[in-house]
């Protein structure tokens, strides 16, 4: 099995522009969905983005992966020090790395490459379907 890997770039790039998006659109949804909705889209990108370098793992080896990736950038914001503080100050350092460490996050990265995962495997059942 291999994952298109253009597919995958655009799928990554894609979720990138609906993560900002949605800190615009923030007026327009429920303030329940927005509060996590950035925080999904980050691990789905993330997720896809590991689907691109990892074409060839298996969908349930990314998802692990992206989501111990998630996880670890989250446990980082328990530390500050004026260097890291400095990067998070930044635009993509902020984006990047977050701000604070919050649960919620936690489970927003679980529900995100949980997401990536279910799309990637219907994606990979429905191409080997078709040959």
């Amino acid at each position: 099995m291999k994952r298109n890997r253009k597919m995958y770039a655009f799928a990554t790039v894609t979720v990138m522009l609906l993560g900002l998006l949605s800190r615009k659109a923030s007026t327009l949804l429920p303030e329940f969905i927005t509060i996590y909705l950035g925080d999904a889209l980050w691990a789905l990108m993330i997720f896809f983005g590991m689907a691109f370098l990892f074409s060839q793992l298996k969908t349930s080896r990314v998802w692990l992966l992206s989501l111990l990736f998630c996880w670890f950038i989250e446990i980082t914001q328990l530390y500050h020090a004026p260097w890291l503080d400095a990067i998070r100050a930044t635009t993509l350092g902020g984006l990047i790395l977050g701000f604070g460490f919050l649960w919620s996050d936690i489970l927003a990265y679980a529900i995100g490459t949980l997401a990536g995962a279910l799309l990637d495997y219907c994606l990979i059942r429905r191409k080997n379907n078709d040959k």
